[in-house]
């Protein structure tokens, strides 16, 4: 069952408040609108770049009737404890997948070399700081963040490495309280730093070994002209 037939199923309508995460897609804050609830956005943890629990009861009010979690680039949202926190404040909670991602259409030794790419990567990449590892990480994209002073270094550092042919991608532009149609008067900080820092590196099946080291190359000889901010 989809989230919007969840949330018209449990009643939540005009006048709710839905929390949901402020970094990512959009899809999840539209269903919410096109209920004509409120989308509540709610900050990310900085590891999994998922909605933080403790983030959803900082946003809690009188008027809330839901949280949507979403799992992100592979990693699983905390929903143990988003659950106990919808218990805690009698709210309806939903975990659901990252749109456009289908963890169960991989084929099995796909999975596998991707996983053994990230070792590789994880072991060897300098200057930037590779994604927290986790229990069931399914890394449907490899999410790295880049130090420095926020967005120019990131992007200058992108733009570098796309000259040389590496596929790389800003994984989300903008905060989705800043996106048409949903913008909202806040800042979040791990959302802010989270937009401005990382970048999304190749890491399919179907790259060679020495693709990943030329890679390696030239990510360490970037990330060694910037300071690290961690």
């Amino acid at each position: 069952m989809g989230t919007l037939e969840t949330l018209k199923l449990a009643g939540v309508g005009a006048g709710d408040e839905v929390v949901v995460p402020a970094y990512g897609n959009a899809e999840v804050a539209r269903v919410v609108v096109e209920l004509g609830a409120v989308p509540v956005f709610g900050d990310v943890d900085g590891g999994s770049y998922c909605l933080d629990p403790a983030a959803v009861s900082d946003v809690v009010t009188g008027r809330t009737a839901a949280v949507v979690a979403v799992h992100r680039f592979g990693r699983r949202a905390e929903a143990g404890r988003l659950r106990e926190v919808g218990e805690r404040h009698g709210l309806l909670v939903r975990v659901v997948e990252e749109p456009g991602t289908d963890p169960e259409g991989a084929e099995p030794g796909a999975v596998e070399l991707r996983r053994e790419h990230v070792t590789y990567l994880d072991s060897r990449l300098r200057g930037v700081r590779t994604p927290e590892a986790a229990v069931g990480h399914t890394y449907e994209r490899y999410v790295v963040r880049v130090p420095g002073n926020g967005r120019p270094d990131r992007d200058a550092f992108a733009r570098a490495l796309r000259a040389k042919g590496v596929a790389c991608a800003v994984p989300v532009p903008a905060p989705v309280y800043r996106m048409p149609g949903l913008r909202r008067d806040v800042v979040l900080p791990e959302t802010e730093r989270a937009v401005d820092e990382t970048l999304a590196l190749p890491v399919h099946a179907g790259m060679s070994r020495r693709e990943l080291h030329r890679m390696v190359s030239m990510c360490n000889a970037l990330g060694g002209l910037l300071s690290p901010a961690f």
